[in-house]
């Protein structure tokens, strides 16, 4: 068997188990109050207060887990889950989000890559597999245009798998960031800091799985198209 075939299959599971991780986790400690009821809200305002960034927002957003910080409209947007909740597991979660808003408040320079990346992988999210597929097609007629096709494929899913190697980085800074800012905070004890540090730790394994799989599949690629032109 194709030992990097393999390897896709193993990172496969290993995506699943991280995915079932994280929900676990996070749903074990979200039934528990931390930090004298201070909400994931209430959290994030403070530390982004902290730090002067008293103009960037803060919003509740539909979802599990779908929070997210929006450089463009300097928004910090809460999952439900995390909004309104005092648990370790929301805490964790929303200060997470405000150390990706001080990395660019910082200009800390993997986000700042990472932000430039984003329209490049936007484009070559949605096209690589598509020049992959036609060029193939077209080899059997135009064996020059084909491999030019096939070639433009392989480098479009490259600079996603460059995307993932970068976002890793901003990801275990940004708990790191919200790590210490909750122990500075002295809201919360060594206990529910470490509930909140394996809620992080369980999150940050899904950007390793990312990565893994997305560098299993480029050498895969690389690979066939290589037999393929040999």
């Amino acid at each position: 068997m194709d030992i990097l075939y393999l390897l896709l299959v193993v990172t496969f599971v290993f995506t699943l188990i991280v995915q079932f991780k994280v929900s676990s986790t996070f749903n074990r400690f979200s039934h528990i109050g931390s930090g004298r009821g201070k909400t994931g809200a209430e959290v994030a305002r403070r530390i982004l207060d902290a730090h002067g960034l008293f103009d960037v927002g803060i919003e509740r957003v539909h979802g599990h887990l779908t929070d997210h910080y929006d450089p463009r409209g300097r928004v910090l947007r809460l999952s439900e889950s995390v909004y309104s909740s005092s648990s370790p597991s929301a805490v964790g979660v929303a200060a997470h989000e405000v150390g990706h808003a001080i990395q660019h408040a910082e200009k800390y320079a993997p986000i700042q890559f990472r932000t430039k990346l984003v329209p490049v992988v936007n484009f070559a999210s949605s096209f690589s597999w598509i020049a992959i597929v036609i060029g193939m097609f077209i080899t059997y007629s135009s064996t020059i245009l084909g491999n030019y096709l096939v070639s433009f494929g392989i480098l479009l899913f490259a600079a996603t798998t460059l995307f993932h190697l970068v976002t890793l980085p901003c990801e275990l800074n940004a708990s790191r960031r919200a790590l210490t800012e909750l122990e500075l905070s002295g809201w919360y004890s060594s206990e529910e800091l470490g509930m909140s540090k394996k809620v992080l730790r369980a999150a940050a394994m899904t950007y390793v799985a990312a990565l893994a799989t997305s560098i299993i599949q480029l050498l895969r690629l690389i690979r066939i198209f290589g037999n393929r032109r040999d």
